[in-house]
């Protein structure tokens, strides 16, 4: 971080700040202080200060990953091959694989082992101008377990020059020992882990699985309320496999987001827009498990629903640590444009975490910028396998 003013010149400037396309400004100067930006526009009307030529090279806002499960135990490799021998992702889980058959190796996990293990997730995360990662729990599914996932979440932030935020995901899944008992479970487990992460300061969020793998609404709901009652802002794994009513629960919690959200109907949609609710769309997922129906992209566009875009980097239905790929699907998979796939991972990402100091480029939010190697915002999501970054920088809280 800068704390001496410095002048960024010679650059084209992605915005972001305004509904112009990608709010671009062609021969830019983006004045830094102290980790925050004072000014940007273009290089003719520039305050003084010393100049840094950035060689016409493109700059974005930093990037945000919004929805991960980096730390966790283990691989589910052999259910990629089960997967394309045939089996669905539902019959998987609901022969014992899926999420579960990540609890016991997460469970067996130290802080440390934890830690040790999703450092070159986040590395790799990093290297393509990610600034901000949203970390969920959801992988212990006992009360000890949660708490680690999250003490490790925590722990990255120290290890690693990136702001990380928590998210509590007690209601992910139905362990083995609660089969058949899932309000039991609600009880006994995840209602005293949140809890107990809220009074550890351990959760910036929380969330669950709404689907009929995991728990309906009306469990879900349970949990929110207790969310709501700490103060807990919520978001909402919803209609991924189905419609059950999810991403409306969601709202009606006035949730940050609602994910996934492939079985999305017009109703839900609504709902999202009236809340002010981000639909996080995960290419990645969809793609994994060969999904066929795409979320409602054109309702969601008509209704005004801002859309963030994020890796979902899990275990099982989505082991991709490339936000950059992930824009890239988005488009190719789900018709979004390389506009909206920038700008769902950088503002709507923000907004989905709750997040107003980062995001865009404009005066007074921090000062964490992307430089590329390209021309044109466009190139972030054109190309596949190839990272264009050439620097990060990273800004400071207001």
């Amino acid at each position: 971080m800068t704390s001496a003013p410095v002048l960024y010149v010679n650059c084209r400037a992605a915005t972001l700040a305004d509904e112009a396309a990608y709010g671009l400004i062609e021969d830019a100067a983006i004045l830094v202080e102290q980790g925050l930006i004072r000014w940007v526009g273009p290089r003719t009307e520039a305050p003084k200060a010393a100049e840094r030529d950035l060689g016409g090279r493109l700059v974005t806002p930093a990037l945000i990953d919004c929805h991960t499960h980096i730390v966790h135990g283990g691989h589910r490799a052999a259910e990629f091959e089960l997967r394309l021998k045939g089996a669905s992702y539902e019959e998987v889980a609901r022969a014992g694989g899926g999420i579960i058959s990540t609890v016991s190796a997460t469970r067996a996990a130290s802080v440390e082992d934890l830690v040790a293990t999703a450092l070159p997730r986040l590395d790799a995360l990093i290297a393509e101008g990610v600034s901000t990662v949203e970390v969920k729990s959801g992988y212990g599914l006992d009360i000890d377990t949660e708490l680690r996932m999250l003490r490790a979440a925590r722990a990255l932030a120290a290890l690693r020059p990136v702001t990380i935020r928590t998210t509590f995901l007690g209601a992910h899944a139905v362990p083995p020992e609660y089969k058949g008992r899932p309000d039991a479970y609600i009880d006994e487990i995840c209602l005293p882990a949140l809890r107990a992460a809220y009074e550890d300061g351990l959760a910036d969020a929380v969330d669950g699985f709404c689907e009929g793998i995991a728990f309906s609404t009306a469990q879900i709901a349970r949990v929110f309320d207790e969310a709501k009652r700490l103060g807990l802002p919520v978001k909402l794994h919803a209609e991924q496999l189905s419609n059950l009513g999810g991403a409306a629960l969601a709202a009606s919690y006035n949730a940050l987001s609602a994910d996934h959200l492939e079985y999305l109907d017009e109703p839900g949609v609504q709902a999202m827009a009236a809340a002010g609710t981000v639909a996080v769309i995960l290419p990645g997922a969809f793609y994994a498990i060969r999904e066929t129906q795409a979320p409602p992209i054109v309702l969601l566009r008509q209704h005004g629903v801002p859309m963030a875009v994020a890796t979902d980097m899990n275990p099982g239905s989505s082991p991709m640590t490339s936000l950059l790929l992930a824009m890239n699907m988005a488009c190719t998979l789900f018709r979004l444009t390389p506009e909206e796939a920038l700008r769902g991972a950088t503002q709507h990402a923000a907004r989905a975490l709750g997040l107003t100091d980062r995001g865009t480029l404009a005066p007074g939010l921090r000062a964490d910028l992307a430089i590329w190697n390209a021309d044109h915002p466009a190139e972030l999501a054109y190309r596949m396998g190839f990272n264009p970054l050439h620097q990060r920088i990273l800004g400071a809280s207001k």
